[in-house]
């Protein structure tokens, strides 16, 4: 009989255990991450055409969050300048890293000259910021980014 009862106790005890229904679960969404903010103080002027905030995947790439995005048309060539905001700078700079072919590390910025997509890509961090230049050849890149990087205080 004691033992009986030991069983009982030991079923029902064990029977609740169980994870509840799906239905009974209440559903809970990640927060959405907050948008960019709008940065365009922070890009020169000198060309500009326009600059976009984009929420998400900044030009197209996976890798990339969202942030500000400046096209620019100097002296007849097309580029393009992007800022990111992010206390992972320093992570974001290493995934732009691996994707750059022909990469090559730039000791005044700390930054990486290289291609994607056959177009050149300078990328650096300052601050809490990742800062790119797409578009241009290196020494070009250099020119434009001096001036970038002296915007972002």
């Amino acid at each position: 009989m004691k033992r009986a009862a030991t069983a009982l106790l030991a079923v029902t005890l064990l029977g609740g255990c169980g994870a509840p229904s799906p239905e009974a679960q209440p559903k809970v969404e990640a927060p959405k991450p907050k948008p960019p903010e709008d940065e365009s103080r922070r890009f020169p002027g000198d060309g500009r055409i326009e600059v976009e905030i984009v929420e998400d995947q900044l030009l197209g790439k996976d890798y990339l969050p969202g942030g500000n995005l400046a096209s620019y048309d100097r002296e007849g060539k097309q580029y393009q300048q992007f800022l990111i905001r992010s206390d992972q700078a320093l992570d974001l700079l290493s995934a732009v890293k691996g994707q750059l072919a022909d990469r090559k590390f730039v000791a005044a910025f700390g930054g990486y000259y290289g291609q994607i997509d056959g177009e050149g890509w300078f990328v650096f961090i300052k601050n809490d910021y990742l800062l790119g230049i797409v578009g241009l050849e290196q020494a070009e890149a250099d020119l434009i980014a001096r001036d970038f990087a002296a915007r972002i205080y």
